[in-house]
Parts: structure tokens; C-alpha cells; sequence
């Protein structure tokens, strides 16, 4: 896939079809999109184009409103959208000169001038240019003027219930990873540097991985313990994972520490991903490091369970 920071490095293409959007966690919905992209490229002869913008357009837009929390980091939307076929990636550096585009000029400029669009693929109501003013219907009327075809997708729906970034980020924050991973079609992950904690858990026989997630807007699921896989130089292992204030030792800050099952290396300043199967219980502050440690060794054999039939 190439992958193009800005117009400027894009080089027109004969038969583009194109498709725009913030593409947040490139979940079942966005897939159908890009399925039909790549299907009508190949159709065509033609190469399929994905626009995105960074940072998110809300952080842009409403500056003050620090509740933008991402599904996806810049580079794993990459990773997603070249995994899913995808040739020609445009990523726009969304500024508030870049929101002050109207419809028409997004279309001219982007659409027509950059990138030589000869088919337009958008989702379920998508909308676009200054006030979110561009639709479907202005895109149909118009699209003999502009020489492009246009295609809508019609929303998706799993169990009846509209897939969308902002369900998926509700059930993250609510700790139904479960439905999270349903509608994304793969599990939740993030990503991050190991970095030195208080090293309690070595004491009580079960040593963990604290993880610093690079990218602050990143969404972290809520508090408390999560059956996980966790992968290391490509390698994957079973782990439990406890997100919290660590009551039990009087913690202050949030931390994000995995226990990794068959695993004795030291880590520190290496990369690790974590992949969310199932929440198995809410933190808890308990009356002391042996309580807490009982309480561990039944988490391993839930999660131990859990990944296990994750597997089947």
C-alpha cells in the first residue's frame, strides 16, 4: 500500500475509486465499504483509494473537548487498511483551514484535481466539507459535472443493531469487550512500551508488564481485570491484565499491568500488544498482598479457561 502524508505527495491516478472518512478502528461496517472499494477497482481496472485525516476532526473542531478517544492510533489504521487490501492511502492533515472547505471545493480540490477520482464509494450517510454540508444526494444530482460515479453503502447491521465507532467505543468503556470485538470483527488491542513499576507482583509470584501507551488519545478500556493475548517479537502469549489505581498497595495512578502465563523475560523499554478477549471482574481493593494474591491465582484459572475456549 502506499501511503501519502498530505496532496501534495499524491500523483493523480488514471482510475481511482475512492472512498473518504475517518475509517476509527476500521471495524465491520468500514469493511464493507472497503470490500466494495476494492471490488469495483478490480471490476474496473482501477486502483482503490482510502482518504483520512489526522488528527480526528472533533479534536480539531472542538479543541476544548478532550473526550475524543480513539479506537485506532494513526499506525494501526495504516496496518488495518493495507490488511485490508486497500492500494493508495491519502492521510490530510486535518487543520482548521482544512475544515473551512466547502463541499465543492473538498470535491474540486481532492476528489477531481488530486486525486482523479472516476468513482466515489461513501458509507451510510456519510457527510463532508465546511458544516458537513456534502451528501449523497448532492453527490448523485452532480455527478455527470464532476465525471465521477457514485456509489452508497447501505448501513450494516449485526444482530440488527448499526455498527458505528461510537458503539464500539461505548461497549469498550463499558468493559463489553466482547460485543467490542464482535462489531470490530477482531479483538480489541493496544499497544505500548514496558516501562518499571513498583515490582509488587513479583513479590507475590505473579510478575507483570506495566505498559505505557504512547498515543494519549488511544481509548483504554475501564478499570478492572481482562482475560488477553499478548504478543511479543510476534510471538503470542495467554495473559490477565488489571487496569486500575491498584487499591490494595494504596496506587494513585493508573497503570495498566499484564501478567504474562509462560513468560520470564525482562522487557523493560520493549514493545508490547495486548488483545482484549473478555473482562472476568471489576477492580476491588482487598485487606492485604494475600488476599489479593488468592484472588490472582483464581483470575488465572478464569482466564486460563477463557482463552482456552478462545481458541475453539
Amino acid at each position: 500500500m502506499n501511503v501519502y502524508y498530505g496532496i501534495k505527495e499524491f500523483i493523480k491516478l488514471e482510475n481511482a475509486v475512492v472512498t473518504s472518512g475517518t475509517f476509527d478502528g476500521v471495524h465491520l461496517g468500514h469493511r464493507k465499504i472497503l470490500n466494495r472499494l476494492n471490488e469495483i477497482a478490480q471490476q474496473t481496472a482501477g486502483e482503490s483509494v482510502v482518504i483520512t485525516f489526522y488528527p480526528h476532526p472533533r479534536s480539531v473542531i472542538s479543541p476544548d473537548n478532550q473526550s475524543v478517544m480513539l479506537l485506532s492510533t494513526l499506525d494501526e489504521k495504516i496496518a488495518l487498511l493495507e490488511k485490508n487490501g486497500v492500494q493508495h492511502l491519502l492521510i490530510i492533515p486535518f487543520t482548521r483551514e482544512f475544515s473551512e472547505l466547502s463541499s465543492e471545493e473538498f470535491i474540486q480540490k481532492i476528489l477531481i484535481q488530486t486525486i482523479g477520482t472516476k468513482t466515489l464509494v461513501i458509507g451510510f450517510d456519510h457527510r463532508f466539507g465546511k458544516n458537513r454540508e456534502g451528501g449523497f444526494d448532492y453527490l448523485k444530482a452532480n455527478q455527470t459535472r464532476y465525471g465521477f460515479a457514485v456509489e452508497e453503502i447501505l448501513r450494516q447491521d449485526i444482530e440488527n443493531v448499526g455498527v458505528s465507532s461510537s458503539k464500539i467505543r461505548k461497549a469498550i468503556q463499558e468493559g463489553d469487550i466482547q460485543m467490542a470485538d464482535h462489531f470490530l470483527g477482531r479483538n480489541y488491542s493496544i499497544s505500548g512500551i514496558v516501562v518499571k513499576g513498583k515490582q509488587i507482583g513479583r513479590t507475590i509470584g505473579f510478575p507483570t508488564a506495566n505498559i505505557q501507551v504512547r498515543e494519549v488519545a488511544k481509548l483504554i478500556p475501564v478499570n478492572g481485570v481482562y482475560a488477553v493475548k499478548v504478543y511479543y517479537n510476534d510471538t503470542e502469549f495467554g495473559g490477565m491484565l488489571n487496569i486500575g489505581n491498584r487499591p490494595t498497595v494504596d496506587g494513585t495512578t493508573k497503570t495498566i499491568e499484564v501478567n504474562i502465563f509462560e513468560f520470564d523475560r525482562e522487557i523493560y523499554g520493549e514493545n508490547l500488544t495486548v488483545e482484549f478477549i473478555q473482562k472476568i471482574r471489576n477492580e476491588q481493593k482487598f485487606s492485604g498482598l494475600e488476599e489479593l494474591k488468592q484472588q490472582i491465582a483464581t483470575d488465572k484459572i478464569t482466564c486460563t479457561e477463557i482463552l482456552s475456549q478462545a481458541k475453539l
